[in-house]
């Protein structure tokens, strides 16, 4: 029986939590908490996780998003316009809280920690 390759790891993987929340009427804000300093030097990578990535994921302006860095948190924080105003008639999602969900989907590809920052469950 063939083998089948194994899928790269989530970002999920590496964090304790990630959350979405409003940020006003007009923005949302997605906060990635990392489990250690390896997961946030993923997280934090720019190469990985970055304006257009966000943009490619959201379908929103890559130059509107807000991505910042904490690293004395292993926290990485985005922020982009809501594609709907909060409450508005098409809104789906009033709090923002579902917003998360592809970000922590997002496939961690090869890496040069993930050798040695396997996800810890």
């Amino acid at each position: 029986m063939p083998e089948h390759p194994t899928p790269a790891p989530q970002l999920s993987d590496y964090a304790i939590e990630i959350r979405s929340k409003n940020a006003g009427p007009f923005w949302v804000t997605m906060e990635t908490f990392m489990k250690d300093s390896a997961g946030y030097a993923i997280a934090a990578d720019d190469s990985f996780l970055n304006e257009q990535v966000i943009a490619d994921l959201y379908r929103v302006d890559a130059t509107q998003v807000q991505i910042f860095r904490i690293p004395a948190l292993n926290a990485v924080k985005i922020s982009f316009p809501r594609p709907v105003t909060q409450a508005g008639l098409r809104d789906r999602d009033i709090h923002a809280g579902q917003h998360h969900v592809p970000l922590a989907c997002l496939r961690v590809p090869h890496h040069p920690l993930t050798d040695e920052a396997q996800p810890v469950s």
